[in-house]
């Protein structure tokens, strides 16, 4: 789909791109700050207990399912109602569940009545998150100049990283300060409140924010479709197939090659948590700084070649870097983990523009509910624990690089046949000498 802007002119002002881009972090910070707080939570909610950590986590797996309902859902108001809509309607409940979290009484005060509590508000909470994401891509995509698409569009996945470095910062303070006996008892709210605080800010700057280009040339064409889900299956099926194959690179690159880093580093007896910590935190720099130049870089010579440089890189690089952490001294596993990490920032910062090129305006937002996180729920929320499973029942300490190396493998064929996305106009623009004055 070709923008029907300028590539010189700003479709939406640059403050709502700002909010935009910046408002995943609220996302992470959630997402970073329940497993960061795991077993806290678990004394906290379950009593303690050989069972309670598993409770905890198991939890948040069981909640990642709800993911794809509150896409597909926010998908179809968005792409009815309008962009803005559904991104405010997402942060007004995403406050909500956590708030609600910062209040709810502990196993101490209701028993177990307090776990299952904590287990519907994270259903609720990945439920709100499920539109999050797409939507910001959507968002962003659509009020981009046409030639600076991919740049401004992979700033979600940088802001995203942002979330969880401030998720860190925020529980490193908080049990840094408390006696565990304080944190226990009332500390562990903290980051709750502070993350309560950050979406209702969130909140109200989205309120400020202009509605996206293309849903208003929608309704002024009266385009807009009455069933976006059902529209986008009729009609852009390929198009879910090449969204749901990019999401799915993306996807197991980040779960496995940035999540389950710091777990595998610990269980497998080469760091200890505070080392492992720190390896996270340079994961997420990395991240950051790599996510605007492939984007960029995808500006500057297409989609295509960039995602298939990075898929034939996974099938390569992943299987050596495990073995290499697992072998090799605190300078290699920096570099092993550092690498993994640009690896994932790339693919999901030329993702994010690339699959929502993949659909026009109409239902795009239901389009990617469906492809991306379909593809996030099957190949994020299990595949550290199956990585970690590998790794104990085979010995094999680069069974986690192999398993990145096949759904890369399996996706290659798809990037490889997939039309390019990005803009003619934007191709054009790229093409031509820039005047040295």
């Amino acid at each position: 789909m070709t923008s029907n802007h300028t590539p010189g002119a700003h479709a939406v002002s640059r403050a709502s791109m700002v909010i935009a881009a910046l408002s995943t972090v609220v996302e992470w910070y959630d997402f970073t700050l329940y497993l960061y707080f795991a077993t806290v939570l678990s004394r906290v909610f379950f009593g303690g207990g050989e069972s309670s950590l598993l409770a905890t986590l198991g939890g948040f797996a069981v909640a990642y399912a709800m993911r794809p309902l509150g896409a597909m859902v926010f998908g179809h108001v968005g792409d009815r109602l309008g962009r803005q809509r559904t991104l405010l309607l997402s942060m007004m409940l995403m406050t909500l569940a956590m708030l609600a979290t910062a209040l709810l009484p502990g196993y101490t005060a209701i028993g177990p009545a307090a776990g299952a509590v904590l287990m519907l508000l994270r259903c609720f909470m990945a439920f709100s998150v499920g539109g999050e994401y797409t939507g910001v891509v959507a968002y962003l995509l659509e009020g981009a100049r046409t030639d600076r698409r991919g740049l401004i569009t992979s700033l979600a996945s940088a802001a995203s990283e942002i979330g969880a470095l401030l998720a860190v910062a925020v529980s490193a303070a908080t049990v840094g300060l408390l006696s565990p006996a304080q944190l226990d008892t009332w500390g562990w709210r903290i980051p709750f409140f502070v993350g309560a605080a950050l979406a209702g800010c969130v909140w109200f700057a989205r309120s400020t924010m202009e509605e996206s280009p293309d849903f208003l040339r929608q309704v002024r064409q009266q385009s807009l479709p009455d069933a976006p889900l059902r529209h986008t299956l009729a009609h852009h099926r390929p198009a879910l197939l090449r969204t749901f194959a990019i999401s799915a690179l993306g996807s197991i690159t980040y779960y496995v090659g940035i999540t389950y880093v710091p777990t595998f580093l610990i269980s497998s007896g080469i760091l200890a948590e505070s080392r492992s910590l720190w390896m996270s935190t340079l994961a997420a720099v990395a991240v950051i700084v790599v996510t605007p130049f492939a984007g960029a870089l995808s500006d500057r010579i297409g989609r295509k070649p960039v995602l298939t440089g990075f898929a034939v890189a996974s099938m390569l690089l992943p299987l050596v870097l495990f073995g290499l952490m697992h072998g090799g001294g605190e300078l290699a596993i920096a570099g092993g983990a550092i690498t993994l990490a640009c690896l994932a920032g790339g693919v999901s910062a030329v993702g994010a523009p690339a699959t929502a090129e993949q659909f026009p305006g109409e239902g795009r937002l239901s389009g990617l509910a469906l492809g991306v996180t379909v593809a996030t729920a099957l190949f994020g929320g299990l595949t550290p624990f199956l990585a970690e499973l590998l790794v104990r029942r085979t010995g094999w300490h680069a069974a986690p690089g192999a398993m990145i190396a096949a759904v890369a493998l399996a996706v290659l064929p798809v990037l490889l046949t997939m039309p390019e996305t990005r803009p003619q106009r934007a191709r054009n623009h790229a093409g031509r000498k820039r005047p040295l004055v």
